[in-house]
């Protein structure tokens, strides 16, 4: 059944599939038609099952038009705070959280320029979803750079990023977890899911692992940990690597945050 959300996704991110799909079942007609070896249409027969499976984990079973699924009861279980998404898009993420715990406000940040596999991708689609959620009244989207947010230092109580600092450089990567870092509260929280290379990675999307390369849990639990983090949780689910993080307290924050800025 699908949702009655809409997040935007390109029908490339959702339906790409349906190409190898299509031609391969053109392949095995042709193939039975013409009697060519039986190789070819077992060839065919493989990529069709391959490009249907795909269709099926990407649209039903992963719930691409779907609230983000949070991968640990642990984060936030109050129910209650002021939480960011970093790198919110359209809101997948925001909405799963405004879900999940219903006493809840989400900010999402996003630069809203640029194609991240979203058609139409601005704060207005994101409160459109919050609005279909029920939420808008607990959701705002503010336009701005992962790596210089646009907020006050402890702002928040909980940060989620899903999907977005993985995609940027590795200077990048280390400026946007401070920003996380300055705008949690003592004590915060941060929820990071990235894209992992794993069998769900190469069965739905395998023309991505050539620009998200596997990754290595303990360099991105090093990075958190120089960014003032300690790792409480890591896990993986199909197609994500995610790690739950509390900012440290004291003095010792401020500094590795004031050295990174």
């Amino acid at each position: 059944m699908f949702s009655s959300y809409d997040f935007g996704y390109s029908w490339f991110v959702g339906y790409g599939l349906a190409i190898p799909l299509a031609v391969a079942a053109l392949a095995g007609g042709l193939a039975l038609r013409r009697r060519w070896p039986r190789w070819t249409i077992a060839a065919a027969a493989v990529v069709a099952i391959w490009a249907a499976t795909g269709i099926v984990l990407i649209n039903f079973t992963f719930g691409l038009e779907r609230p983000l699924d949070l991968p640990t009861a642990r984060f936030l279980p109050s129910g209650a705070g002021r939480v960011l998404d970093a790198g919110a898009g359209s809101g997948r993420a925001a909405v799963g959280v405004l879900l999940a715990r219903p006493k809840a406000t989400v900010t999402g940040l996003d630069l809203y320029d640029g194609y991240w596999g979203i058609e139409d991708n601005t704060p207005e689609r994101f409160m459109a979803n919050a609005r279909i959620a029920g939420a808008a009244e607990r959701a705002d989207a503010v336009r701005g750079d992962l790596r210089a947010m646009p907020f006050r230092d402890g702002e928040f109580d909980a940060v989620i990023s899903s999907y977005a600092i993985d995609h940027l450089r590795q200077d990048g990567v280390v400026k946007a977890i401070a920003e996380v870092a300055r705008v949690l509260k003592p004590r915060g929280e941060f929820l990071l899911l990235i894209v992992h290379v794993n069998w769900a990675t190469w069965l739905v999307s395998p023309h991505s692992v050539a620009h998200h390369p596997r990754q290595d849990p303990m360099r991105w639990r090093d990075v958190l940990e120089s960014g003032g983090f300690d790792v409480e949780e890591t896990g993986t689910r199909p197609s994500t690597l995610y790690f739950l993080a509390r900012k440290r307290g004291g003095a010792a924050t401020a500094a590795i945050t004031a050295a990174t800025s």
